[in-house]
């Protein structure tokens, strides 16, 4: 399932950008987790280290999910990790973080559908810390 997601968003990236799937997808396996896996546990870390917390959390339930900004989007995923993927891809940041805003949430939500995620490991604070064990 987790593949399935993450062709997902390399296919809603790749469509934003006009770009190579197989180039959006080294991308964001760099930003957003290992290999084919999507690391959503040290992702929602990162939102809450930034106070961010209720925008991921948003993502992570059934309502509707909060947006997110470029410049926050930027502080969580890194400045320097986003100035190497867009210029990998051959684009502008802007365009990248624009593409990131449109599909991260949905690539949350999707991954966490019925807000089974969340539950089942103890809420944000939950996953926050399961995350934590990984590092």
């Amino acid at each position: 399932m987790t593949m399935d997601i993450m062709n997902l968003a390399k296919g809603m990236l790749a469509q934003k950008l006009g770009g190579n799937s197989d180039a959006v997808g080294d991308v964001m396996n760099s930003l957003l987790g290992q290999g084919d896996k999507m690391d959503i546990g040290s992702l929602v870390s990162g939102f809450k280290d930034k106070g961010l917390g209720d925008v991921a959390e948003s993502w992570l339930g059934d309502g509707e999910n909060a947006p997110v900004s470029a410049d926050q989007l930027k502080e969580v995923l890194g400045g320097d990790q986003v100035a190497a993927a867009a210029e990998k891809l051959g684009t502008d940041e802007g365009s990248l973080l624009g593409g990131l805003q449109d599909a991260l949430p949905q690539l949350i939500d999707k991954a966490s559908s019925g807000g089974s995620l969340l539950d089942s490991v103890g809420g944000l604070g939950g996953l926050g810390g399961m995350a934590k064990k990984f590092l």
